[in-house]
Order: C-alpha cells, then sequence, then structure tokens
C-alpha cells in the first residue's frame, strides 16, 4: 500500500546558482592574474580552489534542472538522486583540489618565490566580499544535498580567503614568505575536512542507508505505539534525494475488516509524515505468525489462514 505526497520546495536555487556562476568565474581570472604577478601561491591555489567551484556550480546547476524532471516509467522515483550524485562528484574533486595544493605548498617551501602581500590583501577582500554574497544566497536553500555541498564549497572559500588576508598582512609585517605555504596547508585542510562530510553523506543517501538523524528503533517504537498495531518488522528506511525519505514495512494486526484496517493506515502514515517527515510509505498488514524471507511474508507452519496484505 503506497502512499505519496508532494513537497513544498524553498528557493528556487537555479537562478542562485547561475548568479554564482558568473561571480565565480570573474574572480578565478583576477585570481590568476594577481597570483601570478605577486607570486603568490596562496593565490594561485584560491584560484583552483575557486576553479573547482565554478566546476562544482555547474554540476550543481545541471542537476537542479535533472531533478525538475517529472517521473517516468522507467524513472519511477524521477531523477531526485542528480543532485546527490552531483554533490558526491563535487566532493571527489575538492579531495583531489586538496592534495594538489598540499604538494604545491610544499614545493614552495622548498623553494621560497618573492611575494607581493599588498596585492594578496586587495584581492582577497574582493574575494571575501564575493564569496560572502554568494554563500549567504546558496545558505537559503542548504536543505537539498546538492546546493549544501555549492554553499560549503563558496563558505570554505570565504574563510579561507580571508585567512589569505591575515596572512598577506603577516607577510608584511615580518618579511616571512613561508607564511604564504603555510596559508596553503590550512586551505587545503579546509577544502579536505568539507569534502569528507559531504562524501559520506552523499554514499549514505547512494548506498541506501539509514538517513541521517532517524533510527530505526525509534520509528518502530512511534508506530508500535498506535492503537491496533500489534508489532512492527522488516522496517527500511531510506533516502530518494537529499530530503525525500521512504519507509517500508510489515505490521502486524488482528484479524479485523479492510475498513477497519483502513484507521489504522492513516494512522500510520500520518504519524510518519508529521514525527518523522517520511510521505513515500509502503505498509504490508499481516495477521498471522509469520517469518520474513527476502523482504517477502511466508506464513510459518501449521497456520492455516493467509496474511492480509495490503500492498
Amino acid at each position: 500500500m503506497q502512499a505519496h505526497a508532494g513537497h513544498v520546495h524553498g528557493h528556487e536555487p537555479s537562478r542562485v546558482l547561475r548568479i554564482s556562476l558568473g561571480l565565480t568565474l570573474a574572480y578565478v581570472v583576477l585570481l590568476v592574474v594577481a597570483g601570478i604577478k605577486a607570486h603568490s601561491l596562496a593565490l594561485l591555489s584560491e584560484a583552483g580552489h575557486n576553479a573547482s567551484d565554478f566546476l562544482a556550480l555547474l554540476l550543481s546547476l545541471g542537476a537542479v534542472y535533472l531533478q525538475q524532471r517529472p517521473p517516468s516509467p522507467t524513472k519511477t522515483y524521477g531523477y531526485s538522486r542528480a543532485g546527490v550524485l552531483a554533490a558526491f562528484l563535487n566532493a571527489i574533486g575538492l579531495v583531489l583540489i586538496s592534495f594538489v595544493i598540499f604538494y604545491e605548498a610544499f614545493h614552495r617551501l622548498l623553494q621560497p618565490a618573492a611575494i607581493h602581500a599588498t596585492a594578496m590583501i586587495w584581492v582577497a577582500a574582493v574575494g571575501v566580499l564575493m564569496n560572502g554574497i554568494i554563500s549567504w544566497l546558496l545558505y537559503r536553500s542548504r536543505q537539498d544535498l546538492n546546493i549544501r555541498s555549492a554553499f560549503l564549497h563558496m563558505f570554505g572559500d570565504t574563510l579561507s580567503t580571508a585567512a589569505v588576508i591575515g596572512g598577506g598582512a603577516a607577510i608584511l609585517a615580518t618579511g616571512y614568505v613561508w607564511i604564504d605555504s603555510a596559508l596553503s596547508f590550512g586551505i587545503g585542510a579546509l577544502i579536505l575536512w568539507s569534502a569528507f562530510g559531504i562524501v559520506r553523506e552523499s554514499l549514505n543517501i547512494l548506498l541506501e542507508g539509514t538517513p541521517r538523524g532517524m533510527e530505526l528503533e525509534h520509528i518502530a517504537t512511534a508506530l508500535a505505539a498506535i492503537p491496533g498495531v500489534n508489532d512492527v518488522h522488516d522496517l527500511h528506511v531510506w533516502s530518494i534525494g537529499s530530503d525525500t525519505h521512504a519507509l517500508s514495512c510489515h505490521i502486524s494486526i488482528a484479524d479485523i475488516p479492510p475498513s477497519a484496517s483502513e484507521r489504522i493506515l492513516l494512522d500510520v502514515r500520518d504519524k510518519l509524515r508529521d514525527s518523522f517527515r517520511i510521505y513515500h510509505t509502503t505498509i504490508q498488514f499481516e495477521h498471522v505468525v509469520c517469518d520474513v524471507a527476502h523482504g517477502c511474508v511466508v506464513p510459518t507452519p501449521g497456520h492455516e489462514h493467509p496474511g492480509e496484505h495490503a500492498q
């Protein structure tokens, strides 16, 4: 027995992503030119980071358009996981970028170069303003994992670019050019940390793991407390997309007419919707002792009455 309900989405993310793409591309060009002129690895690292952000935003925008496509006979849930896949690929790209930055920073430590700290500060100040604006725009739609991965990209940029300002000031004050490489190591570590969180969550969705923040025992207990429910088993909860969850389970009830069991079903659906935000459900009712084999109910030998199934 399946129940589906529509979802109310927040701000339309495609417009925000398009604006973010334009601003990011302009800033990448500025970083490359300024980094070469200032001989700053930190600025060039930021250029690489922002270039990966541009590709990430582009991938996220493509995923947004895919997610808007309706379900079909071959894609019965639509393309909800396109955004999750985009988030996973974005995060893998960030991991690769971080290791490139580590390598370049280590190389620069071995072969220091003169750095124009004043240029670092001014270019980084522009980056803080731009990345801060983009981060704020993306923050409003962060419930979607795809958009949240883009938000983490840009928010990480805001923090790391602000660190470049501090590094430029420290170089001006002390003359120690190794600070530039130290900043690059810090930026790479920040990128790596933010990427691992997205990789972990997106993989959990792609592998149909239990959604973050949900406990099967808690859900089973809540359903078992509904009047008329004798037992809950073969319970599965997974995510279709980053903010869309699904559930299937078997529920034992008394041998009652279908009209009476319909009331129990409505109560179960209401509990799942109101308490756990689960809208896609498949509930199977039983009124015999049974075993579960490969997701199908097999009556235990010795019981003559077949189970009552609602699918």
